[in-house]
């Protein structure tokens, strides 16, 4: 491709500007773009977040066991919901349950810590699970509080189950796989199983560097 040639500075200064302008009117709009990504994926997923009292050992180590007790029952509970709507009310249902599920592992250990559980709006950051890249927003989850609520967290997906299996890993079957593609639009599906990596080659800056190049 020729590009015009620049006949003076004060012509590459107006082009320069012009094309640091178009530049950042479409990082603003992928910005946008990417944020009602963000929100639509939101509105059909439910996350599963459990926060440990504090960092050491036996406080993390006690959280995945609360993890792992709470996960697996919800995992059974949520095996027939048809969609988020259902899967909310079999969690809302089963909330007291969860709370006494999580206290008797902790007694069972050794620990009176109390324990907050509720269904609430979180900030998350950017999380992968497998080959599955959820970008950093606000998600609904189902969330455990131990204790002070100190220590590091563990989240994942709870609607469409993307984490439980017979264990608590973070385990993503071809039905976690089908599950996600049911609930997700084409494009929301693309997007959380590309890489995460959300930078941008702009044309912009090809045509710029052009314009230079034929000085």
């Amino acid at each position: 491709m020729q590009f015009p040639t620049i006949k003076s500075k004060k012509d590459s200064l107006y082009i320069t500007l012009f094309f640091l302008f178009s530049i950042a009117c479409i990082a603003g709009l992928r910005y946008e773009q990417r944020l009602e990504m963000q929100k639509g994926i939101a509105e059909k997923i439910i996350r599963f977040h459990v926060i440990a009292n504090s960092d050491t050992k036996e406080d993390q180590d006690l959280k995945l066991a609360v993890r792992d007790a709470v996960g697996i029952k919800m995992s059974g509970l949520l095996k027939d919901a048809a969609d988020r709507s259902r899967s909310e009310a079999v969690i809302r249902k089963n909330m007291e349950d969860m709370k006494q599920t999580a206290e008797k592992v902790i007694a069972e250990r050794g620990y009176d810590y109390d324990v907050d559980i509720c269904l609430t709006d979180t900030d998350f950051p950017v999380k992968t699970y497998g080959a599955y890249t959820f970008p950093a927003g606000n998600y609904e989850a189902l969330e455990i509080v131990i204790g002070a609520g100190k220590g590091h967290n563990w989240w994942c997906v709870m609607y469409p189950n993307m984490c439980f299996s017979d264990t608590m890993y973070e385990v993503i079957d071809e039905d976690a796989r089908s599950s996600l593609k049911r609930v997700l639009s084409e494009d929301e599906y693309q997007q959380v199983l590309a890489s995460g990596d959300y930078q941008v080659k702009f044309k912009s800056f090809e045509i710029l560097k052009g314009l230079y190049d034929e000085k």
